[in-house]
């Protein structure tokens, strides 16, 4: 039984790690490139900057909150999935 919580527990450990780490990918190649084209664009129509610059910070925000997501559910199998009784006592927490 312990050596399957173990298990777990790294599995979780893991989806939490690759998890994050392709969401950060996949957003800062989609800031990278929303940011590349606001500045084509911006240098193709300078009167047009200012409606360019606020649809591509709300466009930034959004593909940032896609990777907060991402970590959040990367929490959640850190912290509340594996917690099972003998992870809790392997790890010292306390398993009342």
């Amino acid at each position: 039984m312990e050596a399957e919580a173990i298990k777990f527990f790294y599995a979780c450990a893991m989806a939490a790690g690759l998890g994050t780490g392709i969401a950060a990918f996949g957003c800062g190649i989609g800031q990278g490139l929303g940011l590349k084209s606001a500045v084509e664009g911006v240098a193709r129509n300078p009167e047009a900057s200012g409606k360019v610059t606020v649809t591509m910070l709300i466009g930034l925000a959004m593909i940032e909150s896609l990777c907060i997501y991402a970590l959040v559910v990367s929490l959640i199998l850190l912290f509340a999935a594996p917690m099972t009784t003998v992870v809790k006592q392997i790890v010292g927490v306390d398993a009342h």
